[in-house]
């Protein structure tokens, strides 16, 4: 079933085994389309092209969520997971340092909302594929 696919992807990640492209991969081949990580919670959510969730926690400690959104730090995480100098293990350490509670990725919508503690939000588009 697609829900333990979905589960083994969700751990596999937050053991640092799998790069951001494998598992958005992975999630799609699942039928999910967008998933929502909330820091707080030391969970993510999957939702799911049939109108179905599926929740995983975090082995990870995200650790303390920083009070103010540093869109620069993001950024840098972000690029360092994008290059894959950074898995998510470290992401998850640089984006909360940088004041991510949490984040909603679409992936059917090629795009990663991002918020802070008060609000804030940054919005990152996929990368481009290379030709």
């Amino acid at each position: 079933m697609s829900k333990q696919v979905i589960h083994e992807l969700a751990i596999a990640t937050q053991q640092g085994k799998l790069t951001f492209p494998q598992v958005v991969k992975g999630l799609l081949e699942a039928g999910v389309e967008s998933y929502l990580v909330d820091f707080a919670a030391k969970q993510k959510t999957h939702y799911l092209t049939d109108g179905t969730t599926h929740t995983v926690p975090m082995i990870l400690d995200p650790g303390r969520v920083a009070a103010e959104l540093d869109s620069a730090g993001l950024v840098a995480a972000i690029r360092g997971a994008q290059a894959d100098t950074v898995r998510y293990p470290e992401f998850v350490k640089r984006s909360t340092a940088a004041g991510v509670i949490g984040y909603w990725a679409f992936l059917t919508g090629k795009r990663v909302i991002y918020f802070g503690r008060k609000g804030e939000q940054h919005i990152e588009e996929f990368p481009k594929p290379r030709a």
